[in-house]
C-alpha cells in the first residue's frame, strides 16, 4: 500500500488551516450600503468614503460619525450606476467621479458642485488634487488634464493605447499615467511636459504617485510591481510577488512614504515595504451576510496609524484592521 499521497494531502490541508488561521480578522465592520456598488475611495485618512451605488446616487460618508454627509446625482441621470470611479484629494477639500463620458468635481466642504464637463472619448480612471486639477486617463490614449480654478483643459498624448490609471500629486504639479502600451509616464500636469517614462511588459492596471511627487509606482496583470525615485527614475525595489499574476485594484503610499498599501479584485490587502519590496502583512475582506456574489474588490485601503488599516470593498463594507 502507498501512503505517500494520504501524507501529502493531510500536509496540504494542515498547512492551508494554519495559513487562514493566520489572516487576522477586522476589529470593526461598518456597512455603508446594502446597495450594488460600483467604485469606493477612502481619503488619506480613512475620515470620509465615497461610494458610487447603483440606486442611491454617489454617497459621501463621514466614518468618524459613521453619518452620511451628501448625496450627488452626476448628470440627468435618476441614479449613478453610471459613475465607474471616484477620487478624492489628500486635503479632503475635493473630490471627482466619473462616469463613461462625464467627469463631475465636488466641493467636500458643503457638498456643493464646482463644474461638469462632457469628455471625448470613454473615461478609464480619475485622480485629483489638493488644488482640484484632475485627471482623467481615455481608452483612446489620452489623459485630460483640467484645472477649474484657472479654467485651463489640456490633453496629454504620451500612450498609444487606452490608459487605465492615473494619478497626481498633492500640489497637482505632477502626474502618473499608465495604459495597455505597458508605458508608465510622469509628466507635468499643467503643461504636458514629460518628466520620465518607464516600460513594463504588459497593460498597466495601477499607478500611484505619493503626494510629494517625489516616488512612483506602477503594476501590470503579470505582476510586475516597480517602485522609482520620480526624480532621477531610478528603481528603487521590485515588489517581491511570489504568484504568477496579481492585479491591483488600490494602492497608496502610507506610513511617511515607508510603505505602500494594496488592494486586489479577490479581497486582499497586502503591505509592503518600499526600500525593499517585501511583504509585510495580508489581510482579508469580509463578504456580506447572504450575499450571493462570493468575491469582493478591494476598492481603497487607507493607513490611519502605523500599523491601524481601513479598506472599503464592494461588499459595501468599511473594515479595521491591525498590523
Amino acid at each position: 500500500m502507498i501512503r505517500v499521497p494520504m501524507l501529502f494531502f493531510w500536509s496540504i490541508f494542515v498547512l492551508t488551516g494554519l495559513l487562514t488561521a493566520c489572516q487576522p480578522p477586522a476589529t470593526k465592520v461598518q456597512v455603508i450600503t446594502t446597495d450594488a456598488s460600483y467604485s469606493a475611495s477612502l481619503s488619506n485618512d480613512a475620515s470620509i468614503a465615497l461610494v458610487s451605488t447603483a440606486h442611491n446616487g454617489v454617497q459621501v460618508w463621514d466614518l468618524t460619525t459613521s453619518t452620511l454627509s451628501y448625496q450627488w446625482l452626476q448628470g440627468q441621470q435618476k441614479n449613478t450606476s453610471n459613475v465607474i470611479e471616484t477620487a478624492i484629494s489628500a486635503n479632503n477639500l475635493y473630490a471627482a467621479t466619473i462616469s463613461s463620458h462625464s467627469l463631475a468635481i465636488w466641493r467636500l466642504t458643503d457638498g456643493s458642485s464646482v463644474g461638469w464637463w462632457s469628455l471625448p472619448s470613454y473615461a478609464q480612471s480619475v485622480a485629483i488634487a489638493n488644488t482640484g486639477q484632475t485627471l482623467v486617463g481615455l481608452v483612446d490614449g489620452s489623459v485630460m488634464s483640467l484645472s477649474p480654478e484657472k479654467a485651463r483643459l489640456i490633453q496629454f498624448l504620451g500612450h498609444q493605447e487606452k490608459v487605465n490609471s492615473v494619478s497626481i500629486s498633492a500640489d497637482g504639479n505632477k502626474a502618473l499615467s499608465g495604459g495597455n502600451d505597458g508605458k508608465v509616464l510622469l509628466w507635468q500636469a499643467q503643461t504636458g511636459q514629460p518628466i520620465q517614462q518607464w516600460q513594463l511588459t504588459s497593460r498597466i492596471t495601477k499607478v500611484v504617485i505619493n503626494d510629494l511627487g517625489t516616488l512612483s509606482f506602477a503594476s501590470d496583470i503579470t505582476g510586475n510591481a516597480t517602485l522609482w525615485q520620480s526624480g532621477t527614475g531610478k528603481p528603487i525595489s521590485h515588489l517581491d510577488i511570489n504568484r504568477r499574476q496579481m492585479t491591483f485594484s488600490s494602492a497608496r503610499f502610507v506610513n511617511h512614504d515607508q510603505q505602500l498599501l494594496t488592494g486586489t479584485p479577490s479581497r486582499e490587502i497586502f503591505l509592503w515595504q518600499i526600500n525593499s519590496g517585501k511583504r509585510l502583512s495580508r489581510w482579508q475582506v469580509q463578504l456580506s451576510k447572504n450575499t450571493q456574489n462570493k468575491g469582493a474588490v478591494v476598492y481603497s485601503a487607507a493607513m490611519i496609524a502605523p500599523g491601524s488599516i481601513v479598506s472599503i470593498s464592494s461588499q459595501g463594507l468599511v473594515e479595521y484592521w491591525q498590523h
